[in-house]
């Protein structure tokens, strides 16, 4: 499953793949394919994003337009 927010959130950010990756403390690579969905991401690793970005898990996995957190 591609998680397109993922991507889009992030490019909203000005962020590089890299800096993301440097963010969650892997390779480049690894985010790539979290992103694109060829890998599932930890959700230790979607906690971490959704801190970094001040959203709630369940829009940054679309599961919700609400970006606020509870």
């Amino acid at each position: 499953m591609k998680w397109q927010r993922f991507e889009d959130i992030r490019i909203d950010h000005d962020l590089t793949q890299q800096q993301v990756a440097d963010i969650l403390n892997c390779q480049r690579e690894v985010y790539r394919r979290y992103e694109k969905g060829i890998r599932e991401m930890p959700l230790s690793y979607a906690i971490i994003l959704a801190k970094y970005y001040h959203v709630s898990l369940d829009y940054l996995t679309g599961l919700s337009d609400d970006a606020t957190t509870r």
